[in-house]
């Protein structure tokens, strides 16, 4: 069986590293690491979307994935 849940997703690439995502992380979840976007602490988010919403680049965002269950 499948499930869906939502994950974390970072494009590195279109991150500039201006760190607003970390601004409004509630849960400190996400850092700052080489000038770009890092998520540090997956298992404490809280899937908020405030980085999505906040991030002026589009360099991270909620998706829903497929999960199997085992």
């Amino acid at each position: 069986m499948e499930e869906l849940v939502k994950k974390l997703i970072t494009n590195i690439s279109w991150c500039k590293g201006c760190g607003i995502c970390v601004a409004f992380c509630p849960k400190q979840v996400l850092e700052i690491e080489n000038g770009k976007i890092k998520v540090a602490r997956e298992e404490d988010c809280i899937k908020c979307s405030q980085c999505e919403l906040r991030c002026p680049d589009y360099a991270i965002y909620l998706e829903e994935i497929e999960v199997k269950d085992e």
